[in-house]
């Protein structure tokens, strides 16, 4: 049948553009989500609590440091958990259904996810042992309501963790063992489109992630392992604003991940406990620290960092 002129469907007077843009409907149409700043007040997390599938791991193969005892991990995900509850962070949870094991990485949703004001980034990781845990970041970003702009394909590979905001228009990007230069290419791309800036810098080998390497507890304050960060993400903090503390070299970092932190606010962190050298570094630079025990999930080889896929900063002041 015709359908009449005036009808909505065919641009009658009844149809109702939408002329707003998609950061503009985050909240609304959206879920609430977004992230342009690594120090501004977090709102909201994503997380897995591991279960059994760690009893049954064999730990090179899972790509874990040691074996890791299930329950312990599982309990010490529970205080995380709570931790973040208890500043006041929202907790959403990625839950594969009962009758799926879940993969034994899948915990570290950092490396799934990044990301930006308009919604995520889903990775793909870089080992045949993660393959297909973004699917279930995927799908739970779904139910939250967050967009996911782009997922990365083709023969690149890109890790969250490999990705950093410098400020609210640049962000350090990474290349190395778990983000090759098409992963990279893809990310940086869609990163633009935003009107977002892309620094690019080089992880040595023998280093997993850039989170690893470079954390940040103030829109002007980052610290760095001085021996494993290069010449150029070096250059491009200084250039950004940022004072470049070294931290300590000592055992905390190499076998405790006491720099695997995630920054609740400006100079307010949440840090493994009983770390108290590098503790006491980050009281002398004027930061807070929160404490969790995460030794069991360590094992692991991740750390609170990783294990957080951040879902929404509070936006970041304008300088």
């Amino acid at each position: 049948m015709d359908a009449p002129r005036e009808a909505a469907a065919y641009g009658g007077p009844a149809w109702s553009p939408r002329t707003t843009q998609l950061r503009e409907e985050i909240g609304r149409v959206w879920g609430a989500c977004g992230v342009a700043s690594e120090t501004a007040r977090l709102e909201a997390v994503l997380l897995h609590r591991p279960g059994g599938e760690l009893d049954a791991a064999d730990p090179d193969a899972a790509l874990l440091l040691a074996p890791v005892d299930a329950t312990r991990a599982a309990a010490e995900h529970e205080s995380l958990t709570a931790a973040y509850r208890e500043a006041g962070v929202a907790v959403a949870c990625v839950d594969p259904p009962r009758d799926v094991i879940p993969p034994p990485n899948l915990m570290f949703v950092a490396d799934l996810m990044f990301m930006t004001p308009e919604g995520a980034i889903l990775a793909r990781p870089a080992s045949s042992v993660r393959a297909g845990e973004e699917r279930w970041i995927a799908r739970r970003l779904a139910d939250l309501g967050v967009p996911i702009l782009r997922s990365v394909r083709g023969t690149g590979v890109f890790e969250g963790a490999d990705a950093a905001w410098l400020d609210e228009r640049t962000v350090l990007l990474a290349r190395g063992l778990r983000t090759n230069a098409e992963g990279a290419a893809q990310v940086a791309a869609t990163l633009r489109e935003l009107g977002v800036a892309v620094v690019s810098t080089e992880l040595p080998p023998g280093t997993m992630h850039l989170m690893g390497q470079l954390r940040f507890l103030d829109r002007e304050l980052a610290v760095v392992r001085a021996d494993r960060i290069d010449a150029a993400a070096l250059a491009a903090l200084r250039s950004h604003g940022y004072t470049v503390a070294a931290l300590p070299d000592d055992e905390e970092m190499d076998r405790g991940f006491a720099h695997n932190l995630v920054t609740l606010g400006p100079r307010e962190v949440l840090m493994p406990a009983d770390r108290p050298v590098t503790r006491a570094f980050f009281e002398s630079l004027g930061v807070r620290c929160r404490t969790v025990v995460v030794d069991e999930l360590i094992r692991a080889a991740g750390g609170i960092g990783c294990l957080t896929g951040v879902l929404r900063r509070a936006r970041p002041r304008t300088r």
